[in-house]
């Protein structure tokens, strides 16, 4: 009997009461529709992320040509750039949010905010999350956040300019500097309710997946996007409460008199109160979720990789218990890293061998992942459409930006290069870069879904990736070579150095290939906005893919299934599955086995 044969079995429950008329507010503004939430999601990402990058040009242009005035800067920053020099102040600020904006706003809300929510329903039969209420709770408290993180640009003592990392003295004493002042509360206040946000939002999808899987979907048959969204939100969980004390110690310093993080202070030659306190504490309790922020950010983006690599392949994901049990090594390792980031605190050489090795031991699992997905796309029926090109881009950098990771992770080596541009385009390339292709990638393969069925330009979309993967090279291979010849990262010039003299011309090159880069993003919105309304109407299963969203309706409903929910019988990556003589398919005529479709006779079910 052949497989087609099979009707896939089917389960009647919870087929009811989601049909019931919608208003506008209830449909597009406070939607508790998972689908919905995930597009307020990625819309709201994508408009920070424009915010973030417009200011990341700002910033290069006045690196590359410090002398020159820019009429734009007047344009865009008002008093801070009268007659069209930056004042200095506001170059680090615009370094500080952009690094805020691109990390937390866009790569862990926009990321995995839109996919884990999209998909995590979806991908294991479910007819929503946990709760949509706090699913939607959520997504209104991610907006907040970044509302009240734009609103504090306009503050007249202008934004939080203590870096990204907001260290104390300078966030802590609101006297320090301009940027000290109500543009620090602002910031302190936006990231508060953004963990908030973030902590319904993981413990929604944990809670999702545990519970809310269709009949026959084990553990070993989610699909790794799955895998990834799951292990990300745990992280979250673990991490998240650990900087929301550290925010909140940080507004009492500031605002009650108490001296967590001040010891000794003295402020044009004024003694204050402060005794006791460590600005160090601060560095262990940041970085305790800084680092698993990197894995929270990378590891959505590695899960989207896992599955479009494996579809467009027309293979099997190579070794799937070894790159869920790699998902599970990189979140207990990356707890206990986060000592790497401040091996010039003072630390004692021993714990800093401690850090060392748990850092170089991350590499093993960071390193299956990166082979397994080579092995995948070895003699592979390659499909190359834009998804499938930014999901081996993001190999790419994931394995250029780990590699400089190890010099970093040393604690000898990385005293060399500590504070400089090599840091700077180690962590832009192994995250912020690799974490953009997933978004991107993500993007071009699930928009028939989110989108009623249209599709993106194809070719748009390649002009998107190879302007994109070329100038994000451009951007930050060279940064390596003057990071290693010594040039500090946040200074808003390098002229009073003589001995920088002979980089200035890099700088220049870096930011040609930076307004080059954000100028083509602007190929990737109008493809994105305009496929909305006018994009292609595709297939059901336009990748012919094997995982249970396909086989949800095209049409949105609350619900997702119009009818009973699908039965599962086989993992997600059966894909060019040969017959026992291995002389066809399966399936005749077919290189994908839907998860839907029961086992045939003597087929035994893959999952390794």
């Amino acid at each position: 009997m052949s497989a087609q044969a099979h009707a896939p079995a089917v389960d009647h429950h919870d087929d009811h009461g989601h049909h019931h008329k919608e208003t506008f507010i209830t449909k597009y503004i406070f939607s508790q529709d998972h689908k919905m939430i995930s597009k307020q999601y990625l819309i709201t990402g994508l408009f920070m992320g424009i915010i973030g990058i417009a200011m990341s040009i700002l910033f290069r242009m006045q690196l590359a040509w410090p002398e020159e005035p820019f009429t734009i800067f007047e344009i865009f920053l008002g008093k801070w750039a009268e007659g069209g020099v930056m004042d200095p102040s506001v170059y680090l600020a615009l370094v500080t949010i952009h690094g805020t904006i691109m990390v937390f706003f866009v790569l862990t809300a926009g990321l995995s905010g839109t996919f884990s929510n999209l998909l995590i329903p979806l991908q294991i039969g479910a007819r929503d999350m946990a709760s949509g209420f706090l699913n939607m709770v959520s997504y209104w408290l991610f907006f907040l956040s970044s509302v009240i993180m734009v609103l504090s640009l306009f503050v007249e003592a202008g934004p939080a300019s203590a870096g990204w990392t907001i260290y104390p003295p300078l966030s802590a004493l609101p006297q320090a500097i301009p940027g000290s002042g109500a543009g620090m509360t602002l910031w302190l206040v936006s990231m508060a309710i953004f963990i908030a946000s973030s902590l319904l939002g993981s413990l929604n999808y944990i809670v999702t997946v545990l519970n809310l899987r269709t009949k026959g979907m084990s553990m070993t048959r989610l699909p790794l996007t799955i895998w990834a969204f799951f292990i990300t939100a745990v992280i979250g969980v673990v991490s998240f409460p650990v900087l929301l004390s550290a925010a909140l110690m940080l507004i009492m310093d500031r605002s009650f008199g108490t001296s967590f993080f001040l010891s000794d202070i003295y402020i044009a030659g004024e003694v204050l109160h402060n005794q006791g306190g460590s600005p160090v504490l601060f560095e262990h309790l940041f970085w305790f979720l800084g680092h698993p922020e990197v894995y929270i950010v990378l590891l959505p983006a590695l899960g989207i990789t896992s599955e479009i690599i494996a579809t467009n392949s027309r293979k099997p994901i190579f070794g799937y218990r070894a790159m869920v049990a790699s998902i599970l090594a990189i979140a207990f390792l990356s707890t206990i890293v986060w000592g790497h980031h401040m091996f010039i605190s003072g630390m004692n050489p021993f714990l800093g061998s401690v850090f060392t090795f748990t850092t170089l031991l991350i590499a093993i699992p960071s390193a299956v992942k990166a082979f397994n997905y080579i092995t995948t796309l070895w003699k592979g029926n390659l499909q190359m459409n834009p998804a499938m090109l930014f999901s081996i881009g993001l190999v790419s950098t994931f394995i250029t930006g780990g590699l400089t990771g190890i010099i970093l992770g040393d604690s000898a080596l990385d005293i060399n290069v500590h504070d400089t541009y090599f840091v700077v385009a180690h962590f832009h390339l192994v995250m912020g870069i690799s974490a953009l292709y997933g978004l991107f990638a993500g993007v071009y393969h699930w928009f028939p879904k989110m989108f009623q069925g249209r599709m993106m330009n194809k070719n748009l979309g390649y002009v998107h990736f190879w302007v994109t993967a070329i100038g994000a090279y451009g951007v930050f291979f060279p940064m390596h070579f003057i990071g290693m010849a010594g040039l500090p990262r946040r200074y808003y010039t390098n002229t009073n150095f003589p001995y920088f003299d002979d980089l200035a011309d890099v700088n220049v090159v870096i930011t040609i290939f930076a307004i080059i880069t954000a100028a083509v993003q602007l190929v990737f919105l109008w493809n994105f906005i305009y496929s909305i309304f006018y994009g292609k109407r595709g297939p059901k299963n336009p990748w012919k893919s094997n995982t249970l969203e396909w086989t949800a309706e095209v049409k949105h409903i609350h619900g997702n299934w119009d009818g009973p929910i699908p039965h599962v019988y086989r993992w997600a990556y059966d894909y060019s599955k040969l017959n026992e003589d291995e002389s066809d398919y399966v399936i005749p005529g077919q290189d994908f086995i839907p998860q839907t479709l029961p086992l045939q006779e003597n087929e035994e079910e893959m999952n390794h």
